[in-house]
């Protein structure tokens, strides 16, 4: 049913988003509105909880993970481009023809946070935890990071090596819900790594966001690059990803509850002794 009511929401919805305001923020927009309504419906029909319930409470544990998932993000997205940098490998240059701005930086940086969300609140949201609950952890991981793959298939300039790699940060963004139990840590590590990209100049899942007057332009090949797909199609990343699993195992993440994947406490029988 969560399938079926996203799919059809976002045949509805997601369009008319698209065409309303554009492939870029209608997208993105329109990942959040479609994951919005598609779980609002189902705890709706289905339980008593509230959105907030699917790991979206804001408190001290939340701001933590977030800041976590931030971190953790930036920090592998730099983990792949600097060293480039740093060995020649690669270098900036400027592009006269973009004329970016502050407000335009501020923009782009809300889309890919809003984006973000609605990504995880679609992966990492009912469907996801009611099946983290009923098969366990690797049986729901890997086989919703490999859907989250398989959707990045029409992005452009899509490659075998990009899908496999997204499909990688999929099964991270999953394990990082296990381990946080809310949505602020993969939501935080997805927007780390998306506007850490553009941010050196270089394209994201195919798709190039102007929010800074230069560009990152490599004197390697594709196999290292990642070609127009990005740095997310390149060996790179896949090398950086055994990095970033290792950073999520070890990093102080704050555990908090979760209504549909841990199980309700039983009530203990009282027992007399005689």
């Amino acid at each position: 049913m969560y399938v079926l009511i996203v799919w059809f929401t976002r045949e509805v919805l997601g369009l008319v988003l698209i065409w309303a305001a554009g492939y870029f923020a209608g997208g993105l927009a329109g990942n959040l509105a479609v994951a919005l309504v598609a779980n609002l419906l189902v705890l709706r029909f289905f339980t008593g909880l509230r959105l907030v319930d699917l790991g979206l409470w804001w408190n001290r544990a939340s701001m933590e993970n977030v800041a976590l998932g931030i971190l953790g993000g930036a920090g592998a997205a730099s983990l792949v481009l600097a060293p480039a940098l740093v060995a020649r490998a690669a270098r900036i240059s400027g592009t006269p023809n973009d004329q970016p701005s502050f407000a335009l930086l501020v923009f782009v940086m809300a889309m890919l946070a809003l984006g973000a969300m609605g990504e995880e609140l679609m992966m990492r949201g009912y469907g996801f935890q009611i099946l983290l609950a009923r098969c366990g952890t690797w049986a729901t991981i890997i086989p919703v990071g490999i859907v989250f793959a398989f959707l990045h298939t029409g992005n452009p300039h899509a490659t075998w090596l990009g899908i496999a790699n997204t499909g990688g940060f999929g099964i991270l963004f999953g394990y990082a819900f296990v381990r946080s139990r809310d949505l602020w840590l993969p939501a935080g590590l997805h927007f780390g790594w998306n506007v850490t990209l553009p941010l050196f100049g270089v394209n994201v899942s195919g798709l190039r966001m102007k929010m800074t007057g230069h560009e990152m332009v490599w004197s390697a090949g594709n196999l290292w690059s990642g070609g127009e797909y990005g740095p997310e199609a390149s060996v790179l990343t896949s090398a950086m990803m055994i990095v970033l699993a290792v950073y999520l195992w070890k990093a102080p993440i704050r555990r908090q509850s979760s209504p549909l994947t841990d199980p309700p406490a039983e009530p203990k029988e009282d027992v007399c002794e005689l």
